[in-house]
């Protein structure tokens, strides 16, 4: 393995450990794509470092586990930002007709 690929693998480790950021963080953070930080992380830091490996496989199992959540919660802020605007007047037609909750009941009439 080239040096620069163990140089970034091993930073890329290290601040998923002390963030405990997503594997789509890490890729904005390190300017790569995310399937390259999932490669480094579960095949090449195997390679360099078990221990490590094993620190940052809890991570992205919790990362994993709360991923629903995480899309939860950005429905709902997605909603209440277009709420907000419906509210002030600024009319969306797409809104409107799939602005609707759990119980098909009507948001805002």
């Amino acid at each position: 393995m080239q040096e620069y690929i163990e140089k970034r693998v091993l930073e890329i480790c290290d601040y998923i450990i002390q963030t405990g950021a997503t594997v789509r963080q890490a890729a904005m953070q390190f300017g790569v794509s995310k399937s390259t930080v999932h490669k480094d992380l579960t095949e090449r830091l195997l390679e360099l470092n078990k221990e490590q490996y094993e620190k940052v496989k809890a991570v992205l199992d919790n990362n994993k586990a709360e991923r629903h959540l995480r899309g939860g919660e950005a429905t709902r802020q997605k909603y209440a930002h277009q709420a907000q605007l419906w509210s002030k007047g600024e009319k969306n037609n797409d809104f409107a007709r799939n602005m609707t909750c759990i119980h098909n009941e009507k948001i805002l009439k």
